[in-house]
C-alpha cells in the first residue's frame, strides 16, 4: 500500500475542518480570536529517513527540523514539541538527547513532554505552534506564480556523500522566519520535503490545477534532475500572484493554470517527466 492509498483510507475519518482533508502540511485548529493552533506530527526511521552511521545528535536535529519545517509552511510560531523516543543503546541516547537541547536551544521551542518505548529506532515528534494566517497547499489560483526559497539539491547531495553538503541533510534548517513573512501574502505554501517536483505536482493537484515548471529558472546544485527529485530540501514552496516581488530570498520556477498534471520546459522546449518525481512511502 502507497502512502497515497493508506491516506485515501483515513480521508473519510478525518470531517473535522482542523484536518483540512489531510491534503496539507499540518493540522489548522481555530481558537477564539484571530489566532490558530497549528499540529504536526513527523517520524524518522532509522534505514528510511537518517542512516545508522548518522551521529545521534544530527539525528535529533533532523527531527526537530523537519517538524518545525511544518509549522514553517503554516507561518506558525512554535509553541513546544512531544517526543517519542525508543530506548536502545544508553550512549546512542544519551548523544541524541545532547542533539535535541542543542536543536530546541537553536530553535527556541521548549520540550512539553512524550513517551517512551522499548523497540527499533523509529523516532517521532509533534510541533505544535500558533499562527494568525496558516496558509494551505489548496490555494494556488490560475495565473499565480510558483516561487520556491533557497537552492534545491544540497541535502540530496548531502546523502550521496558529499562532504560539502552533508550538513544540508543532517542539519537541515526549516524557514521560520520566511513562512511568518509569507504567510500573509501567499495563496498557498508547503515545504519541499519529498522533493521539488512531487511537491509542486501535490500542491498544484490539492488546489485543482496544473503547474509548468521551468527547469533553467530553479536554483539547483549539482545534476538537474538528481536535485529536482531529491527530498529534504526543506525549503518553502508557495504560490502568489505572478508579478509578486517575495520579500525572502525565493525564485519564481513556474506558474499554475487551468487544468491537471506537472509539465516540465527549459530552453530548448518540454522535458520528459522523469519516472521518480521524487519520495513517496509504499513505492
Amino acid at each position: 500500500m502507497t502512502e497515497a492509498d493508506f491516506l485515501a483510507l483515513l480521508r473519510p475519518l478525518a470531517t473535522n475542518p482542523a484536518a483540512r482533508g489531510f491534503l496539507d502540511d499540518a493540522a489548522v485548529l481555530a481558537l477564539s480570536g484571530a489566532s490558530n493552533l497549528v499540529l504536526t506530527h513527523d517520524v524518522l526511521v532509522e534505514g528510511v529517513h537518517f542512516l545508522p552511521s548518522d551521529p545521534a545528535n544530527d539525528v535529533a536535529w533532523k527531527l526537530v527540523a523537519v517538524n518545525l519545517s511544518d509549522l514553517a509552511a503554516k507561518g506558525a510560531t512554535p509553541l513546544g514539541v512531544l517526543l517519542g523516543f525508543p530506548l536502545g543503546d544508553a550512549d546512542w541516547d544519551a548523544r541524541f538527547v545532547s542533539g535535541l537541547g542543542a536543536a530546541l536551544a537553536a530553535f527556541d521551542v521548549p520540550l512539553l513532554g512524550g513517551d517512551t518505548v522499548k523497540g527499533p529506532r523509529v523516532l517521532s515528534l509533534t510541533a505544535v505552534g500558533q499562527a494568525r494566517i496558516a496558509p494551505s497547499r489548496t490555494g494556488a489560483r490560475a495565473g499565480d506564480g510558483l516561487f520556491v526559497t533557497g537552492v534545491i539539491g544540497r541535502a540530496g547531495l548531502g546523502l550521496r556523500g558529499d562532504p560539502d553538503h552533508l550538513a544540508a541533510f543532517r542539519r537541515p534548517t526549516p524557514r521560520l522566519v520566511e513562512g511568518q513573512v509569507l504567510a500573509s501574502l501567499v495563496h498557498a505554501m508547503m515545504d519541499v520535503s519529498d522533493g521539488l517536483l512531487i511537491d509542486a505536482q501535490r500542491m498544484a493537484a490539492a488546489s485543482g490545477l496544473a503547474i509548468e515548471i521551468d527547469l533553467d529558472a530553479v536554483p539547483i546544485v549539482g545534476d538537474r534532475m538528481a536535485a529536482i527529485t531529491a527530498g529534504d530540501d526543506y525549503e518553502l514552496l508557495f504560490a502568489a500572484s505572478t508579478g509578486f516581488h517575495p520579500p525572502v530570498a525565493a525564485t519564481r520556477i513556474g506558474f499554475f493554470s487551468i487544468g491537471e498534471g506537472l509539465t516540465l520546459v527549459d530552453a530548448n522546449g518540454a522535458v520528459p517527466l522523469p519516472n521518480r518525481l521524487g519520495w513517496e512511502h509504499g513505492q
